[in-house]
């Protein structure tokens, strides 16, 4: 005669293992074959992030003026208000998920915006329809001014780079999370000047900045209207910045430790 406990059922047995299975389950919010995603909100800036650069590019083909002020006419393009945001997010990037992530988030973007536009591309070659408003597609999308998206991404690409770089060097070297607002502008005025000399270089001629004070007030006026819209969103930026650490649970400060953001 076997002996056995009167709790050890098969049924009590089969019973537990799916209720660890089920607490397993719901320890890590995932199921089987899945992956959990490292940063929480990551993902979300890097599509805000290659948005505001896909829609800057397909704005900046309008050349566009102001004024004049105090006698001189402000002359820029249309992705004069969204570019800057992305340097603004940028600058979150760098300061929460470090150097490496947000060179990834550049490259991402890059990769989006020529892949947009030679999709815009591909569509124009294909046959149209009868009564498709081609000229106002192909003057929008068309290629007909590669300098503008050539300066655009070249520039987005090398800028942010930088702005990342200097950004994280001096939190490291420092080694504290203090003087944000020493990284957030010394990281803007070096990526806003890459950016918008490599961008004013490809694309001024083909905007009608050819004459030599023409093309000096073009690349002054970026530079000087990018970097003063960052510095006057500083306010805004560190709160997201401060919001995004509370809030995303795998960030150390660099005090603490090595930063999980490296």
């Amino acid at each position: 005669m076997t002996a056995s406990h009167p709790n050890a059922t098969p049924e009590t047995a089969s019973t537990r293992s799916s209720e660890a299975g089920g607490s397993a389950q719901r320890s890590d919010g995932q199921g089987r074959g899945s992956v959990r995603p490292s940063y929480r909100f990551y993902a979300v800036i890097v599509a805000i992030f290659a948005s505001l650069l896909l829609v800057s590019n397909i704005a900046a083909t309008q050349g566009v003026v102001f004024g004049p002020v105090w006698g001189f006419p402000i002359n820029t393009d249309g992705g004069f208000l969204l570019f800057p945001l992305a340097y603004v997010l940028g600058d979150v990037l760098s300061e929460v998920y470090g150097f490496k992530r947000t060179r990834t988030a550049t490259i991402v973007s890059f990769c989006i915006a020529i892949g947009a536009m030679l999709y815009f591309q591909f569509v124009i070659a294909l046959p149209k329809s009868e009564g498709t408003d081609t000229e106002s597609f192909n003057a929008l999308l068309g290629l007909s001014v590669p300098q503008i998206l050539l300066g655009s991404v070249l520039g987005f690409l090398v800028g942010q780079t930088l702005n990342a770089w200097v950004v994280t060097w001096m939190k490291r070297r420092r080694r504290d999370e203090r003087q944000l607002w020493a990284r957030l502008l010394g990281s803007t005025v070096v990526g806003e000047f890459a950016d918008t000399l490599i961008f004013c270089l490809i694309a001024a001629p083909v905007l009608g900045f050819t004459e030599p004070a023409d093309f000096a007030i073009y690349v002054a006026l970026g530079f000087v209207y990018k970097t003063a819209v960052e510095a006057a969103l500083l306010p805004f930026t560190y709160r997201v910045i401060a919001w995004v650490k509370r809030h995303e649970p795998d960030y150390r400060p660099v005090g603490a430790g090595e930063s999980a953001a490296s």
